[in-house]
C-alpha cells in the first residue's frame, strides 16, 4: 500500500463508505491521484454495481463487472457488516484513522448505525465528512431514497429529454449520479485546504438534486423571466438548424451535424454539392431555416444516408461544419484521440483480466493522472487494512471474523 510521495494527494487517507456512483466516483478522484482510499462494502446485499454488466466475457461476478470498476479504480476494499456491532467498532476505528469519511445511505441512517458526524467528530476532531443523498439531509423530502434516475426525474431533465410526440426519454443512465461528484469533489478539495490552513475539520453535506440544477440553468432562468416551460425539441436546437444526428451506410450508423452560424450553412452547401433543394436563398437565415428544418432535415438525411459515418464526419469537418460520428463504447476504444491522450489505462484485474480503465478530462505536463490500480474485489484488502493501516493483531482480526462481521 505504499503510495508516490509526488502524487498530489500522497499520503491523504480516505475512507469511502458510499456506494453506487456519487460517492465512489468523488473517492476515485482522490484515489486516483494518490490518496489511500478504503472502500468499505459488504456482499450482503453487495454494491448495485457489482451487479450490473458489462460483465467479462459476459459471465456474471461480483468482481467481474466494469460498470463497478469504473467507479472504483485505484482503491482498496474490506468488507464489512456495518449492522454487526464488532463491524461497527471496525468502522469507528476506520473513521478515527481517516482524514476524508464519505458516505451515501439515504438521509439518518449513517447515524442511526452510530456513525453520523457528532461520532465522527468525537472519534478524529479534524475529520472532513461528506454526506451525500438524493434530495439532502434536511426537509420534507430528505427520506427519499433512490438513484441518480430519480433525481434526473425529480430534477426535471426527464421531462424536457426526448420528443415533443413521443413520452419523456430521459437523458442516458443514473444522470445526476455523473454530475454531482464533480461538485463534490471541489467542495472536499475546498475543505482540505481550509483544514491545512486552520486545522478545522467540517461536515459537507449534498443533494445530488440540487447539484444537478445547475445543468439547467438557460430553462430555469427563461420559465422565470417568461413563465414559458421548456418542450422536448428531440436533437433540435431552438437556434440553430439544422442540429441533429442523421443516418450513414450500415445499421444503426448515425453521425451529428450542427449548423451553428450561416457561414456554416453555406459551407455544408458547398460540401454537398450545392443541391437543388439548399438554393432557396430564403434559408440563408437561420429564422428561415428553422421554419424549414423538416425539408432540410429529410435532404440531409438522404444525402447522409450515401455515406459511410467515418468519411462524412471528416469531410464535414475539413469542410468548416461541426460533425462528429455517434460513437459506441467499443468506438471509443479505438477513438484515435483518445488514443493519442491516452484516455484509457490498461491495468491487470485479478479476475478481469488487462482492463481499459477511463483516465481524467485533463492533463497535466509531467504527471499521469492515473488510476493507478484496478478496482478491487470484493474485500480483497480486508485483512491487510485491518492490520497494517488500523493496527489490529492477528488474534483481534480473526475474532471479529470469527463473529461475523467481515462479510
Amino acid at each position: 500500500m505504499t503510495t508516490d510521495p509526488s502524487l498530489p494527494f500522497a499520503g491523504l487517507r480516505v475512507a469511502d463508505f458510499s456506494w453506487v456512483g456519487v460517492g465512489p466516483l468523488t473517492a476515485k478522484y482522490f484515489a486516483d491521484h494518490g490518496a489511500t482510499t478504503v472502500r468499505v462494502e459488504t456482499s450482503q446485499p453487495p454494491d448495485i454495481l457489482r451487479v450490473n454488466g458489462p460483465f467479462t466475457d459476459g459471465v456474471f461476478g461480483v468482481n467481474r463487472s466494469h460498470f463497478f470498476g469504473m467507479c472504483n479504480s485505484s482503491k482498496l476494499s474490506i468488507a464489512l457488516n456495518l449492522k454487526h456491532p464488532q463491524g461497527q467498532a471496525v468502522a469507528r476505528r476506520l473513521i478515527a484513522w481517516a482524514d476524508l469519511y464519505l458516505e451515501s445511505f439515504t438521509a439518518g441512517t449513517i447515524a442511526e448505525l452510530g456513525l453520523g458526524y457528532e461520532t465522527a467528530r468525537a472519534l478524529n476532531p479534524g475529520i472532513i465528512m461528506a454526506s451525500t443523498c438524493l434530495m439532502g439531509q434536511t426537509g420534507p423530502a430528505a427520506s427519499l431514497a433512490g438513484y441518480g434516475t430519480h433525481a434526473a426525474a425529480i430534477s426535471g431533465f426527464v421531462e424536457i429529454t426526448g420528443w415533443p410526440d413521443r413520452a419523456p426519454a430521459g437523458p442516458y443512465a443514473a444522470y445526476t449520479d455523473l454530475l454531482a461528484p464533480r461538485f463534490l469533489a471541489a467542495s472536499l478539495m475546498a475543505a482540505l485546504d481550509h483544514r491545512r490552513r486552520t486545522g478545522e475539520g467540517q461536515y459537507v453535506e449534498q443533494s445530488q438534486m440540487e447539484a444537478a440544477l445547475h445543468f439547467l440553468a438557460p430553462e430555469l432562468l427563461a420559465y422565470q423571466a417568461s413563465g414559458e416551460l421548456p418542450q422536448r425539441r428531440g436533437n433540435r436546437s431552438p437556434d440553430s438548424a439544422p442540429h441533429g444526428v442523421y443516418p450513414c451506410l450500415g445499421e444503426d450508423e448515425w453521425c451529428a451535424i450542427a449548423v451553428e452560424t450561416d457561414e456554416q450553412w453555406q459551407a455544408l452547401r458547398r460540401a454537398l454539392g450545392e443541391p437543388a433543394w439548399m438554393a432557396d436563398p430564403a434559408l440563408d437565415q437561420v429564422a428561415d431555416r428553422l421554419a424549414a428544418e423538416e425539408t432540410i432535415n429529410r435532404g440531409l438525411a438522404d444525402w447522409t444516408s450515401q455515406r459511410e459515418r467515418y468519411a462524412l464526419m471528416e469531410q464535414l469537418q475539413r469542410a468548416g461544419v461541426p460533425a462528429g460520428v455517434v460513437q459506441r463504447s467499443s468506438d471509443l476504444q479505438r477513438d484515435p484521440q483518445l488514443a493519442h491522450r491516452r484516455f484509457f489505462t490498461p491495468l491487470e484485474h485479478p479476475e478481469m483480466g488487462t482492463v481499459p480503465y477511463e483516465g481524467h478530462q485533463f492533463r497535466i505536463a509531467g504527471y499521469d493522472g492515473g488510476p493507478r490500480l484496478p478496482a478491487p474485489c470484493l474485500g480483497e484488502h480486508t485483512v491487510e487494512v485491518l492490520r497494517d493501516l488500523l493496527g489490529m493483531s492477528d488474534d483481534e482480526i480473526a475474532e471479529v471474523a470469527a463473529g461475523g462481521a467481515l462479510i
